[in-house]
């Protein structure tokens, strides 16, 4: 391992694995609550409805900005304390957004929520640092799914706690949750102590080098970044939806959101698929999926028709957690000691798309309806499609090389062999 650790890949229960699936599932929610609640949230604080996005994009902005700032400090300092720590910013922020008065008071809450919830972040490389690589993919898809089932939960549960006591009363259990989490992670998280003494300006000067070095890095940036922006249009578009179109009440939306958590299903097959060796086909799979799932969105949108967004919704989940799942066992089996930094560049781009998305879904579904955001969310999963398939198609022709200089290298020590035997037949 390239971490001093208290505990080995042998006697690793696998119920450290369920501690981190189910503390990212808690942490990643309190990104999301706020997120089916805009329509609530913003007339509240005043928030005009066209930058009601802002409500979603400021945590997620500060999600980015600790994925990038405070995510790389895993390389250097002991795993277990920075995650407490971050937590404890979590607490901090959600407590602001309870008593917040105002709309600054609120972003600003949010966006230290945000900042904070990067130990989801530490979570995942940290469990993956316990694992054998022969089933790492496994790993972190079982932890993946933790936490995109977190992602998917937070919104029913917002949406229905809201309804029956009021949107700050989701802040304040979440609040709750959160210090239970802390105090229950102190006590059974074994401790990890990185190898590395770079001091933390010689962490973040490495960050440039990293991208630049590391085009498996990019690459795998850029699908995940299209496909989780498709993500955020349609999470942030669909309550307005289904409340304006289809006439539904916080109790409906809550239940459409939860039918769609069946997608954090494929992070686990992702794994498996990445330890098998599948991981092009699988991306190409994700990366179309994703696609066609907003093109069914738009036909649903169009024909007023539920069991069709329910399919959309449950196949774009998917997509986005296969292909997540894909991206991280990749980067992370480039160089251990480097996890912390590479995990925290991949992620900061990739929330920086789902930013980005979250504050333009609403301002597209006011002035365009679901069909800008059903066209918009189309065109961010052809984008990734056509970034990938030059990289498919340079990989199915190494491979036919490589298999072809198999091939006659066989074919050369076989007319060796031959001619051998045939000479010993001569004599």
């Amino acid at each position: 391992m390239s971490a001093v650790a208290t505990r080995s890949y042998t006697d690793t229960p696998a119920s450290l694995i369920v501690i981190c699936a189910s503390a990212c599932a808690i942490v990643i929610a309190n990104i999301y609550y706020a997120q089916p609640l805009i329509s609530l949230i913003a007339p509240d604080l005043g928030l005009h409805a066209g930058l009601a996005g802002l409500v979603v994009a400021l945590t997620q902005l500060g999600f980015g900005t600790g994925l990038l700032f405070i995510v790389p400090l895993s390389d250097r300092f002991e795993n277990r304390r920075l995650i407490v720590l971050a937590l404890g910013a979590v607490l901090v922020g959600l407590t602001g957004i309870v008593l917040s008065d105002s709309v600054l008071t609120f972003l600003t809450a949010s966006f230290l929520v945000g900042l904070g919830a990067v130990a989801v972040q530490i979570l995942v490389p940290f469990a993956s640092q316990f694992a054998p690589p022969q089933s790492r993919g496994t790993v972190v898809g079982t932890v993946m799914g933790g936490l995109l089932a977190g992602i998917m939960l937070a919104r029913p549960f917002a949406t229905y706690t809201a309804g029956q006591f009021g949107w700050r009363s989701v802040f304040v259990i979440a609040a709750g949750v959160v210090l239970a989490l802390m105090l229950v992670l102190s006590r059974v998280l074994p401790r990890r102590w990185p190898d590395t003494h770079l001091s933390y300006a010689g962490i973040m000067k490495s960050l440039p080098v990293l991208v630049a070095r590391t085009p498996v890095l990019r690459r795998r940036a850029l699908y995940q970044g299209m496909l989780f922006a498709a993500f955020n249009l349609f999470w942030t578009g669909a309550p307005l939806l289904l409340a304006n179109k289809f006439g539904m009440t916080h109790r409906g939306i809550a239940l459409f959101t939860l039918v769609g958590a069946a997608g954090a299903l494929a992070a686990p097959i992702a794994g498996r698929l990445a330890d098998r060796g599948l991981t092009r086909a699988a991306t190409l799979c994700a990366l179309t999926a994703a696609t066609a799932a907003w093109v069914l969105s738009g036909i649903a949108g169009h024909a007023h028709s539920l069991p069709l967004l329910i399919a959309a919704a449950v196949l774009l989940d998917a997509a986005v957690q296969v292909n997540g799942v894909l991206s991280l066992r990749s980067i992370y089996a480039l160089a251990p000691e480097l996890r912390g930094r590479l995990n925290g560049l991949f992620l900061s781009f990739v929330f920086l798309c789902g930013a980005t998305s979250s504050v333009l879904a609403a301002a597209l579904y006011v002035s365009g309806g679901w069909v800008a955001l059903a066209v918009v969310g189309a065109l961010c999963g052809i984008a990734a499609l056509l970034f990938y398939l030059p990289e498919a198609w340079r990989a199915r022709h190494d491979a036919a090389r490589k298999l072809a200089s198999t091939s006659n290298h066989l074919r050369r020590r076989l007319a060796l062999t031959e001619n051998v035997i045939g000479n010993r037949a001569h004599k």
